[in-house]
């Protein structure tokens, strides 16, 4: 396989174009892979993706239809669909970068242990932390860390996907990581039922704060380090997405809190809300790790409308009694 690229991004949503554009920006060649023909085909004619209005497309972006070769590829594709993706993948060791956050439903595997059962041979790390796509793609400041075990690979993948305005942090666990990544749109949701239904800011403030604890948990019991989750990946994430008015999770959990249907709510949206299919796997797998999740389980009930609002608030704050 030739490397014509230097980056090879695969999925040409919201996240996957912002960060193309940001590395085309910041000089890098760099391949922006869409799966439909007839979307790639819309990406060049009108050089603007309509996830991420007003902002144009490089003119040294390449946009491609067949999975390019590159240097690096960086998985940009919503959870659910990563399985696909990755199986579409020719064997190779191209160093891969997961820059998706979830719980596959079913297998409830994170993305870096569901890319090693599919791509053994293919060096894994994983991208993620408080960032939204549109500041990405305008070259606002911004921070990530950069997950992998192997400091070489870490090196390596810092120094080619660093830009003047996105700065990287390594970390070693990429567990940690990958479930601080995708916890945070659980607690988003929680958050915004909380904003949604009057109940203030101190409210807010206390789910945020024991989110934190019972992701850190779960790290701690999957083999990742419970201090992941006080970082960039795991409370920058939060509080970005708890806050944010651009947060999809946040403003699903406030439509919910205002007393509309989760159905009405998705058959507006054109972008996934990653946090409703997160939810449920979530649970499941703490569950199986016993580790008790009282946020994630109330979220998923409330998700599936087992629990109102006010039943949701009412089990949160009925808890035992407990030291923090």
């Amino acid at each position: 396989m030739s490397e014509a690229f230097e980056i090879g991004v695969l999925g040409a949503g919201g996240w996957g174009t912002a960060l193309a554009v940001l590395l085309s920006n910041a000089g890098k060649s760099v391949a922006l892979w869409a799966r439909d023909a007839d979307k790639a085909a819309r990406l060049r004619d009108i050089a603007e993706n309509p996830r991420l209005p007003g902002v144009r497309l490089p003119a040294n972006l390449t946009i491609a239809t067949e999975i390019p070769a590159a240097k690096i590829l960086l998985l940009a594709v919503p959870m659910q669909y990563a399985r696909a993706a990755l199986s579409a993948l020719p064997a190779q060791d191209t160093p891969l970068v997961l820059c998706c956050k979830g719980l596959e439903a079913g297998s409830l595997l994170l993305p870096p242990e569901l890319a090693a059962s599919l791509h053994p041979e293919m060096p894994v790390a994983m991208l993620t932390g408080p960032n939204f796509a549109h500041e990405i793609a305008a070259g606002l400041p911004a921070a990530s860390v950069l997950a992998a075990e192997d400091a070489a690979l870490r090196a390596t993948l810092t120094h080619g996907l660093r830009t003047d305005t996105l700065r990287l942090y390594g970390s070693a666990d990429m567990i940690g990581a990958a479930l601080g990544g995708a916890a945070k749109n659980v607690i988003a949701i929680a958050a915004g039922v909380v904003m949604g239904a009057g109940l203030g800011e101190n409210a807010r403030a206390a789910l945020i704060t024991r989110g934190i604890v019972e992701i850190a948990r779960l790290a701690a019991a999957l083999g990742g380090r419970a201090e992941t989750v006080s970082g960039l990946s795991g409370m920058g994430d939060l509080l970005l997405t708890c806050t944010g008015a651009a947060s999809r999770n946040f403003s699903l959990g406030f439509e919910l809190g205002k007393g509309l249907s989760l159905s009405s709510i998705l058959s507006n949206r054109i972008s996934v809300t990653e946090g409703v299919s997160t939810a449920p796997a979530l649970l499941a797998r703490a569950k199986v790790a016993a580790v008790e999740m009282p946020i994630t389980q109330v979220v998923t009930e409330l998700l599936a409308s087992k629990m109102t609002v006010s039943e949701t608030v009412k089990s949160l704050m009925s808890r035992a009694l407990k030291d923090e």
